[in-house]
């Protein structure tokens, strides 16, 4: 089967969201947590209806909930589609061992986005509904990108890279760009550039202490402790994420990739 890009819903606006992907590969490897071997029925329900491009070393599991009936009735109630891609890196599934985050290493992936993609976005005042943490790490990306761009309007692609701790080494000024600002900073280097795609990668990692530009709400499977996805969900949920932990336990949701999927809005 084609390999394909892993998509998720995103930006809403009144009944507009907008949604966006991730790449994944039609034969993905799977989690290690998953403790088994790959099965045959696994390449149709370890995917989503919309992967189109190779490159990531996993399905994005949240976007498994969304089938062509979930997506059609999206459409029919006015919600718009966009895709993104990121390559899934297997740093995704590396623990944080270290006692201290600052000791953890995040693993460089690579992300595109399309112009429509990026103006959808500025159409929508920079606000996003995001489906799969690999999805929020990608917009997220791009606001840091955008204030790069402002800084330094002639930046080459090596040097968009958004670093592991860029966004919390924001000086005063750089962190009160607005998201429409910063985003409209990447249609400007696109159109210098006669790009119709942003090509770069990003490192960034999000952990309590982090403050969301893009996304607004989340789409997302319940994540393993000591994971970089739980602090993600940390730090969007300004660390009250026990009580949601302790309800999905209580009532016996089911965790990881084949598991529950939940909302999240702050």
């Amino acid at each position: 089967m084609e390999p394909a890009i892993g998509g998720l819903p995103l930006e809403q606006s009144g009944n507009n969201i907008c949604r966006y992907s991730r790449s994944i590969r039609r034969t993905a490897p799977y989690p290690p947590y998953l403790n088994r071997e790959t099965q045959e029925s696994d390449k149709e329900t370890y995917q989503t209806v919309y992967s189109k491009i190779k490159g990531s070393v996993a399905a994005p599991t949240a976007g498994l909930h969304f089938t062509p009936r979930v997506l059609d009735a999206l459409r029919k109630k006015g919600v718009e589609l966009e895709e993104l891609t990121l390559h899934v890196g297997a740093g995704t599934f590396k623990p944080v061992k270290s006692e201290e985050i600052e000791g953890h290493e995040m693993h460089t992936e690579y992300i595109s986005v399309s112009r429509n993609t990026l103006e959808k976005l500025i159409a929508h005042e920079g606000k996003a509904v995001a489906v799969g943490t690999t999805s929020v790490r990608t917009l997220e990306s791009l606001y840091h990108i955008g204030v790069t761009l402002l800084n330094s309007p002639d930046a080459t692609e090596e040097e968009l890279h958004v670093k592991q701790w860029q966004p919390y080494e924001l000086t005063p000024e750089m962190a009160s760009v607005s998201p429409i600002d910063a985003l409209h900073a990447i249609v400007d280097y696109l159109n210098r550039h006669n790009m119709e795609t942003l090509h770069t990668s990003t490192q960034i990692i999000i952990a309590p202490g982090y403050e969301y530009k893009i996304v607004k709400a989340i789409v997302t499977n319940f994540h393993q402790p000591q994971s970089t996805l739980l602090l993600l969900v940390s730090a969007f949920l300004r660390g009250d994420w026990r009580k949601i932990y302790d309800y999905a336990l209580a009532h016996d949701f089911r965790f990881l990739s084949y598991g529950d999927s939940s909302l999240l809005i702050p």
